[in-house]
Order: C-alpha cells, then structure tokens, then sequence
C-alpha cells in the first residue's frame, strides 16, 4: 500500500483528499495527518482513519489531542512543533506527501518531503514562491516527484509535453495559459470595491476555500503567486504566463503550442479531481466527481485581467521578475495585509499598497540560503505591519 502524509489536514484541501483516500483504501493508507490547531477535527480524522501519526502546531494543542485520544483507545502517536512537520514529512514509510499547510508556514516541511525524495502533492504554492530556485534544486537533486495539486497548475501539467522538464521551447510550447476565475469582485468597480468586506471578499463564486486563499481570490493575488508558481514549476519567463480570466472555471488552463494547438483541461470546480490525478499518475483513479455536464456548461467566456483594479497581479509579476528574494517578501506582506483585512484593521483595496510600499521599502537580495529567505520574511512582515498601522 501507499503510504500518505497529509500536511494541513483539516483544512478544504486536506478533506477532499481524504475524501479520495476513503474511496481507495486498498491502494492508500494514511500515516500521517496534521494540523494546526483544530484537535477536535483531529480526533475525528485519527478515529476514522487511525493514522501512525498525528502533528499539532503547539505543544497545547498536542497534549490535549493526546489524551484524547487515549480515552478513545486509539494509538495514533501525537508529536507538535515544526520538528514533528519535518519528521513526518520525511518518515520511510511516507510516500505521498499532500502539503497544503497553507502560508509560509509550509515551506518547511514540504522541503523536508522533497529532500526525502517523496511524491509531493504541491498545494502549498507559497514554498515555490518563497525559495523557488531552492526547492527546484532539492526535487532535482533528491530524485522527488513534484505533482501540482492547484487546479490551474495541474491542468497545465495534463496539457504539457511528457518531455517538457527538456524546455517550452525545445517542446513545441509557445505559452502557457493560466486561467482565473476573477473572484467575487470581478465586476465590481473601484468605487464599489471601497468598502467591501471579509464576508464578502470570502464568498467565492465556484470554489470552496479557506479565508486566506479566498481573499487571494478576490485580490487576484492568488493569481500572481500561481504565475510565480507556474515559472518555476514549468521553468518558464513570466512572459511566457499569460493569465486569463474565465469566470465558469470549467477550463482549468491552457497551454498554447507553436503551430498555433491549444490544449486544455476542463472539469467540475471540484479539487477532487486533480487531487486523484496527482495520486494515480500516470494512471487514472475514481475522484468522487460526479462529471461534468456540457451540456449545462453552455458556454465559456474569457476576459483580460484589469490589472488598475487588481494590482496584485501586477506586483507578483513584477516580483518574479525581479528575481531574489522580492517574491518571498511580496508573499509575506500579503500574508500580513490579508491577515490585516480578515481583522477588520486594513480596507480591501489597502492590500496591494502594504505589499507596494513593502517591497519599495526593502533590498533584494540573492535567495541563496533558507536563512536569507527567512529573514527576508521576517522584515518585509515587520514593515509590512508597519504600514498596516499607518494605512488603517
């Protein structure tokens, strides 16, 4: 059997994974779970699916899983702290890691699966936006397999070349086309957009998510960590990642090829789907979806991102762009900002002016060390949080 780490476990991307892991238990057996302070949830996924291992982010919130636990006669062995992250993470009886702790906080331990050489089921786009030359250079050095779990990312892997890892050019592919939804607010106008709030930013119109992505969304910041995400993910220049707003998100993305063949991925909203993909490649597995209908799809329609609305697109490409450690810093200031916004302590449209003025304020530097990029990370959140309070 398949042994599966799932880091972030109580979280949409850890249900729908376990979601596909119940419909599979002869091929996966779940070693590991994770989380960070959900132990309720916890005790729940530990009686049903009796992992070797349970993680908690505090070593409170571990001792009570514990106990728990022991009144429930299961044995499922309780460690915290981001040691027992990294210690599952790389465990020999691990095969498949599903990171999808999201925010920086994930960056360690799925650097851990990497260099354990495990399958990483890559949900946690922030650790290639972190330390992208970093990771790519552990997955190549450790052997690991690196499979996208993003929606968008995954679709661009199924439309790729087999031999793509060769170069875009070298494979016939001209640019890859990153679709977007366009979030809550994508009709909405700046002055609309003035007042809006974390209920409102967190209403996605296709997909379930957490608080954070979901203001992404509304951003469209996650759009611009994705582009990150999808250069190094593909080796691919940032002009070479058109982003395309398709409201459906029935097409997932697309990949352009040089005698003018476009391919694409389409499916349900249902991130199911490229959790199993991910799970049986090459091979194919049930992912609980119940298919999708063309028929009551009816039609697709695609827009050009505005980016005077939704300047996070426009940073994170020139973040990338830049190079260094401006995407980590861009990626912890909108860690503070959306953080800020959740709180009721930052406007909306205030989000990109923290991440702006973030990385106006700073110098780059060579990303050639997880220390630089985390001490990177620890002052662009200290300015950062500075402007919150000036901004508010």
């Amino acid at each position: 059997m398949i042994g599966v780490c799932i880091l972030g476990a109580t979280g949409s991307i850890g249900d729908s994974t376990l979601d596909v892991v119940a419909r599979h238990l002869d091929d996966y057996r779940v070693v590991a779970l994770t989380a960070n302070t959900q132990v309720d949830k916890m005790l729940k996924l530990c009686q049903r699916f009796k992992p070797d291992y349970a993680v908690m982010a505090s070593t409170q919130a571990a001792e009570l899983l514990e106990q728990q636990l022991k009144e429930s006669a299961i044995a499922t062995k309780v460690i915290s702290g981001v040691d027992g992250l990294e210690y599952v993470a790389a465990l020999p009886e691990v095969d498949y890691v599903m990171a999808a702790i999201v925010g920086a906080a994930g960056l360690v331990p799925t650097l851990a699966a990497a260099r354990a050489g495990k399958r990483v089921l890559l949900a946690n786009k922030e650790a290639l936006v972190m330390s992208g030359k970093l990771f790519m250079d552990e997955v190549h050095h450790s052997g690991a397999e690196l499979l996208p779990i993003d929606s968008e990312h995954n679709a661009i892997f199924q439309s790729m070349p087999v031999d793509f890892s060769r170069g875009l050019a070298e494979t016939g592919v001209r640019r890859i086309l990153l679709t977007a939804s366009g979030g809550p607010f994508r009709t909405k106008t700046l002055d609309q957009l003035q007042n809006v709030t974390p209920e409102q930013a967190i209403a996605h119109p296709n997909w379930v998510m957490g608080r954070k992505i979901s203001v992404d969304s509304a951003s469209m910041m996650n759009k611009g960590l994705e582009l990150i995400e999808a250069c190094w993910l593909f080796d691919a220049k940032p002009d070479q990642v058109q982003v395309v707003v398709h409201p459906e998100s029935i097409i997932h993305s697309m990949v352009e090829y040089v005698d003018g063949s476009v391919i694409s991925q389409m499916g349900n909203p249902d991130m199911r789907i490229p959790i199993a993909h991910a799970m049986a490649w090459p091979q194919r597995m049930d992912s609980g979806d119940k298919g999708m209908n063309i028929f009551e799809v009816a039609q697709l329609n695609f827009e050009k991102p505005d980016e005077q609305r939704f300047p996070c697109l426009r940073l994170a490409r020139e973040a990338i762009e830049a190079g260094g450690t401006s995407p980590a810093a861009l990626n912890a200031a909108n860690e503070v900002a959306v953080d800020a916004f959740l709180d009721n302590r930052l406007p909306f449209l205030a989000i990109p002016k923290v991440i702006e003025q973030t990385l106006e304020q700073r110098t780059n530097r060579v990303a050639d060390s997880l220390d630089v990029i985390f001490d990177e990370d620890k002052q662009a959140r200290v300015l950062a949080a500075q402007l919150v309070s000036q901004l508010s």
